[in-house]
């Protein structure tokens, strides 16, 4: 029995190419749960040469062949996971923690400003006569003059990063962003340098970015503009305490983070939109990809709206090729290709793991809801408002086990309350994008376009506000680690079962 189903994988290619893919992504899995201990490397190359002796050995045999290959596989996800932890020798930042060091190095990304203060993350060249490598979160006191792309001298004692009360796996966190190293204090002086043209081509970015935030707060007032921002680009910073607990209350705080799913609606609505002015599906699913790019650049391409953009590119190729089979090798591999670049999102990013499981309830969830929604008489809405609602729930179906595991909060009245808010986002954030475009060409239209946009960013606040405070509309509720990998497994085969019943 099971050497027949094995037989129905290696004589498919797709299958292979999926089992090798899956493989690599548990050895990640596996060993992101570990601790972070580069001594497991040894025994993986030492694996990796008995797996490929035995692969000489038996070629002729697919079987054989086949079931060494998956294990090649899951041995080089172990490896990309351990060489993405430096090591600690003299030449890595990291093996100065616990000790006051002189270096010089550059902002290596955008300088945030909060409330508390400035996070600068500055990464290392040299120190004495040494060269080192590595990156440092350096916390100083607010408004810094410090931008991207400066060369520094910092003089600070570094720490190891622990976790917190409040963010138990921080230092897990700040791993995913190749930082190793943190300072709570430091003396930093700027040195004059020249930047390199893929410095200055960043830091342009940057700049436009500032560039839009500075016409975001001409065209509306807060907390409108904190709002707006939220929807285009995903910043948070100038959101007060009470509308972030009353959107993180509501079950709303999605829309103001950039994922895959704000994406992918994005992208939905543009392509309704394209077909309904009659253009045939092929331009308008490239057209749709091009406003999917011009929007990530729009936000300024870090790496989360990056993953973001890949994930709604992914949504809508599901929409082109129809066939389910087909588009999760395109997603299985799509996510073994992220955790080739940065093994460490796979676990430690929950940003990741919302925007993959968003998708795949996207994709796979989204087909039995309008199938069931077909069967309903009374369940009568536009079409563009049904499409909404129906990919607003199939991503709530497909996240809230892990929402439930990461956060401990289940908010009841989010169904209801993404019902009453959902469907408008798609179009603030068009009309958001317009206002800002037309702002550089006549102020006044921008204004009359902005004042429209107004009434509906402030319905959602209201919105947002009357449904946090129902009675009970928030509880905590955390779901433990098996009951995450329950709920998930015998989601899996319920939607496994309802493809084979479809066929």
């Amino acid at each position: 029995m099971w050497g027949g189903d094995l037989e129905k994988i290696y004589l498919s290619k797709s299958r292979t190419f999926l089992s090798f893919c899956f493989c690599f992504i548990l050895a990640v899995m596996i060993f992101s749960l570990s601790y972070f201990d580069s001594r497991w490397s040894f025994y993986l190359y030492f694996l990796f040469f008995v797996d490929v002796f035995f692969l000489m050995f038996f070629w002729r045999q697919l079987s054989a062949r086949f079931v060494l290959f998956c294990f090649l596989f899951f041995i080089l996800g172990g490896l990309r996971f351990y060489f993405s932890i430096p090591e600690n020798n003299y030449n890595n930042l990291n093996y100065y923690n616990g000790h006051r060091l002189i270096f010089f190095g550059k902002i290596a990304q955008e300088v945030i400003e909060k409330e508390s203060g400035t996070e600068v993350v500055v990464a290392t060249q040299t120190t004495g006569n040494k060269q080192i490598s590595g990156q440092v979160l350096i916390f100083l006191p607010s408004y810094s003059d410090l931008k991207f792309g400066d060369r520094v001298q910092v003089d600070c004692k570094l720490e190891k990063p622990v976790g917190k009360d409040t963010f138990v796996n921080y230092d897990k966190y700040l791993a995913r962003q190749g930082i190793w190293s943190v300072c709570s204090w430091a003396k930093i002086k700027k040195i004059p340098y020249e930047l390199s043209k893929t410095e200055k081509i960043i830091v342009n970015f940057f700049n436009f970015k500032q560039h839009i935030q500075n016409q975001v707060d001409a065209l509306w007032t807060e907390p409108e503009s904190a709002l707006m921002a939220g929807l285009l680009y995903g910043a948070r910073a100038n959101f007060n305490k009470d509308i972030s607990n009353d959107f993180s209350f509501a079950g709303i705080t999605h829309i103001i983070a950039i994922s895959g799913y704000n994406i992918s609606v994005i992208a939905n609505v543009l392509l309704s939109l394209l077909l309904g002015i009659g253009l045939n599906r092929r331009h308008a699913f490239w057209i749709a990809i091009f406003g999917i790019i011009l929007f990530v650049l729009f936000t300024g391409a870090s790496a989360s709206v990056v993953r973001a953009g890949v994930m709604g590119v992914v949504v809508l190729l599901a929409t082109q090729l129809g066939r389910l089979s087909r588009i999760g090798n395109v997603l299985v591999f799509t996510a073994a290709l992220m955790l080739l670049f940065n093994p460490f999102v796979l676990v430690w990013d929950a940003g990741f793991q919302l925007s993959f499981l968003s998708t795949l309830g996207l994709i796979y969830i989204s087909p039995m809801l309008i199938g069931y929604s077909s069967q309903w008489h009374w369940f009568k809405l536009p079409d563009i408002l049904k499409e909404n609602l129906i990919s607003t729930m199939s991503a709530i179906f497909a996240t809230l086990p892990l929402i439930l595991f990461q956060f401990g909060r289940l908010s009841l009245v989010a169904p209801l309350a993404n019902m009453a808010i959902l469907w408008i986002i798609p179009y603030l954030m068009l009309l958001g994008f317009i206002a800002i475009i037309l702002s550089y060409i006549f102020f006044p239209l921008a204004l009359a376009v902005g004042w429209v946009t107004y009434l509906g960013l402030k319905y959602v606040i209201i919105m947002a506000h009357w449904f946090a405070h129902w009675p009970l509309a928030s509880v905590s509720f955390t779901l433990p680690v098996w009951g995450l990998v329950v709920i998930y497994f015998l989601m899996i085969i319920f939607l496994a079962n309802r493809r084979v019943s479809s066929i």
